[in-house]
């Protein structure tokens, strides 16, 4: 039985405009109020940003069949997504005016799966160590019911960000 999923996005091209343009905490800030567009990734994967501070994101989605491998549970790729999300922003959260990152590793280990059954589930990021060039951090992927799903480490380079 065939199913299907319409999904819509704004143009990504305005918040890379503002990248590095503030404070990272700000720019995420704006983006969770809804003043500049999530990306394209979190509409096709359904997910949102939920809580963001001073060295912590939180990223959350519902489980859906559309997120299944083809053993019946969501796909690694997609718990990839959202730890990469979590660590890479939480970062983000911590950069000042200038300064861009990009995520330069991920490394992932599944606990649990998820179902539809599962429910909502978050994804948890914070920086353990950020220096001049290189921020390490962390995200944990839980479900409604706090149990952890997956864990993650990321290495994120820092770069100037030249004004616009």
């Amino acid at each position: 039985m065939s199913r299907s999923r319409t999904f819509s996005w704004d143009d990504p091209s305005v918040s890379a405009a503002a990248v590095g343009q503030q404070s990272g905490l700000d720019f995420l800030n704006e983006m969770l109020a809804g003043r500049l567009p999530a990306p394209p990734v979190a509409a096709a994967l359904g997910f949102t940003l939920e809580e963001v501070e001073y060295g912590r994101a939180v990223f959350a989605m519902v489980s859906g069949e559309e997120h299944y491998n083809p053993i019946g549970t969501m796909h690694g790729g997609v718990y990839a997504t959202l730890l990469d999300s979590a660590a890479g922003c939480a970062v983000q959260s911590t950069l000042p005016a200038r300064t861009g990152y990009t995520s330069v590793d991920l490394n992932v280990k599944f606990l649990r799966p998820s179902t539809v059954d599962t429910g909502k589930i978050r994804a948890v990021g914070t920086v353990r160590n950020s220096g001049r060039r290189m921020a390490l951090a962390e995200a944990e992927l839980f479900d409604s019911a706090d149990r952890l799903l997956a864990h993650a480490t990321s290495s994120c380079l820092l770069f100037p960000v030249p004004p616009r």
